[in-house]
């Protein structure tokens, strides 16, 4: 019978167990299975990795393939020059419409309407912030017997230089 050659590890494990100190073989035992566990997370980590880096250059691939096919396409570049036509003879029909005589007439009376609206805005703010300095109350009473609520409002201005 020949006899078998015996590796480095089998030596120390031999040696380590002849002693007393099993505790020691334990220690050395799960180092190994770590260092094995750890090996094997970190082939498992790049193997992942190349392949994420593969899709990811895939990925581009298939959307430049993609870009590429609507680039060449006919149809749609006839269709989106069309589309684009269209919406110039939009834009020239809506600075022709805002030109005319009627439109103008109703922008001015839009703005009259609106600086009213404002100027009365703050006439009524006033007369409310009057109105909670003597009553204390964000409410009012109106002639059919309803309460109207309002609130208060403070705003700074621009200093003056």
């Amino acid at each position: 019978m020949i006899a078998q050659t015996k590796t480095g590890q089998d030596l120390v494990e031999e040696a380590l167990a002849s002693t007393d100190s099993g505790v020691a073989l334990d220690e050395i035992v799960e180092s190994d299975n770590l260092a094995d566990s750890l090996t094997h997370l970190q082939s498992v980590i790049e193997r992942n990795a190349l392949e994420s880096e593969k899709i990811a250059a895939d990925l581009k691939l298939k959307r430049e393939s993609l870009r590429s096919v609507y680039e060449n396409d006919a149809r749609l570049s006839a269709v989106e020059d069309e589309a684009q036509q269209k919406s110039q003879l939009v834009k020239e029909e809506k600075a022709r419409l805002l030109a005319s005589p009627q439109t103008v007439a109703i922008r001015t009376s839009i703005a009259e309407l609106t600086a009213q609206k404002k100027e009365l805005e703050e006439t009524l703010s006033n007369h409310l912030l009057n109105y909670f300095q003597l009553t204390n109350s964000k409410s009012f009473d109106t002639s059919d017997g309803d309460q109207w609520e309002f609130s208060v409002a403070a705003k700074v201005k621009t200093r003056k230089k």
